[in-house]
């Protein structure tokens, strides 16, 4: 039993530190641009112009400001230690669809402005959390699902037009890509094993076994029933 919580530990340990990196190498980022009195905006996504290309390998690194940054630290660490401790089959899979996709759907579609942070990239890993767990009904599916959407659940009406200085369409295909993301990847990683206890095992015997149970004596006597009654 030890050893078996020690790999349980060992597994959420794992899970948890990809996300963290990846915060720490963004608190990196604003705090260099910060340092040294530059700004790295011309990263993100610009739609329809080349030069806004870039932004969707880059957008997501970028964040206007230390409250931006802020507003996405937590809900990476949370919404990526999901995904990896949950789905290690998948997991960069799904974030290289929600990356691109929610970079090139902005670059696309959005308006005229610098798009970029993270926030398409949380959008999209809450929505795919969301819509896999629907789709896979298995116990851990539905308790990381349950534990996001009591923290960010508000995310689905953040896809929507609210204020002016925020990219909601980097929201919306974030979110799109990530129920993309579901759909494709839904059966990539195996269920996890469900305790039986010791009725349920008891009926699958009995289903196996049938009527073998039976001595030749009875099963004569049974067929023997079955042709009077068809006879009435």
């Amino acid at each position: 039993m030890s050893e078996l919580n020690n790999v349980r530990h060992g597994n959420i340990r794992q899970a948890i530190m990809p996300g963290f990196i990846f915060v720490v190498i963004l608190w990196l980022i604003k705090t260099l641009e910060f340092q040294f009195g530059f700004s790295l905006h011309q990263l993100g996504v610009f739609p329809g112009a080349m030069e806004g290309l870039i932004g969707i390998l880059t957008g997501p690194l970028i964040h206007g400001s230390y409250e931006h940054l802020a507003s996405n630290s937590l809900a990476l660490l949370l919404l990526l230690a999901a995904l990896f401790y949950g789905y290690p089959n998948s997991k960069y899979w799904t974030l290289a669809t929600i990356w691109l996709g929610s970079g090139l759907g902005t670059w696309l579609f959005a308006r005229e402005a610098w798009h970029f942070g993270a926030s398409g990239l949380t959008h999209g890993l809450f929505f795919y959390l969301f819509v896999i767990s629907i789709l896979r009904r298995d116990k851990r599916s539905i308790a990381l699902m349950m534990m996001v959407f009591f923290m960010y659940g508000g995310m689905i009406m953040t896809i929507f037009p609210r204020e002016p200085g925020i990219s909601y369409e980097y929201h919306f295909f974030g979110a799109l890509f990530g129920l993309i993301a579901a759909l494709i990847f839904k059966n990539s990683d195996p269920k996890p094993i469900e305790k039986q206890y010791g009725w349920e095992i008891e009926d699958k015997e009995d289903e196996l076994i049938g009527d073998e149970w039976q001595t030749e004596q009875d099963q004569e006597h049974t067929i023997v029933e079955e042709e009077q009654h068809k006879l009435h």
